[in-house]
């Protein structure tokens, strides 16, 4: 069989196209894929700077006023989620956060499904308040004393709350200080609300005797640096 000069020409040509055709398309693979790479390292570095800096507010906080922080570092998600997982977001009304910090637990309650708006987050700390309002915008912040919550929150809760959640340093505080905090806080919730807050301790950090609470706690947090565990605490009816 012959092939004329013309037909090779035209047979090369076509192996040519072939040959662009499979490059172009792995190529276009390679962008496709380079992009979404590109993507998540750009994601994961973003992540990595927010934490990073999260981390030097709150050791920065702590060097100031340790007996307020009580932590050098934030709540892990893991413990966050924890916390979050007993607050009932089907139930309508107010969530309130005491001690929220750069707002791990409050990021959490959203996940959870509780809206933004319904949140009423208590932050001593100014430079924290700041970071809340920016990151929660729709959330109600409030600068005040968290052991004063009535007080603190008198002009701020239109209804009884559903759930007030507490990362506060419980231990850092005298047993009749804590006792007068929880009592307090159930003034301001619905009948039922929890009390739900985390400690690094193996003991409530309320006493429980005398003080007409029901008390449950969680298993162990081991992938929080340190393991927590959290307690949740409502009245008896």
């Amino acid at each position: 069989m012959r092939v004329t000069a013309a037909e090779l020409v035209d047979s090369v040509a076509e192996a040519r196209l072939k040959v662009a055709a499979v490059r172009f398309k792995v190529e276009d693979e390679f962008r496709s894929h380079a992009g979404k790479l590109k993507t998540r390292v750009t994601r994961a570095a973003g992540e990595a700077k927010a934490k990073l800096g999260d981390d030097a507010r709150f050791l920065k906080s702590w060097i100031d006023a340790p007996l307020r922080t009580g932590s050098v570092t934030p709540s892990s998600p893991f413990l966050a989620r924890r916390m979050a997982s007993f607050v009932d977001p089907e139930q309508p009304g107010p969530v309130i956060e005491i001690g929220p910090g750069t707002g791990p637990v409050t990021e959490a309650l959203i996940e959870r499904g509780v809206d933004e708006s319904r949140l009423i987050l208590v932050e001593y700390s100014p430079e924290f308040c700041k970071l809340l309002r920016e990151r929660f915008p729709r959330a109600t912040v409030v600068e005040g004393d968290a052991y004063a919550l009535s007080t603190t929150l008198k002009d701020h809760l239109g209804e009884k709350a559903i759930a007030i959640v507490s990362s506060l340093p419980l231990f850092t505080r005298p047993p009749a200080v804590r006792s007068a905090l929880v009592k307090d806080a159930f003034t301001l919730v619905v009948e039922g609300a929890p009390f739900i807050q985390f400690t690094y301790s193996v003991i409530s950090p309320v006493q429980r005797k005398g003080s007409g609470l029901k008390a449950f706690v969680s298993d162990w947090v081991l992938r929080n640096i340190p393991p927590a565990r959290v307690w949740v605490y409502r009245q008896h009816v």
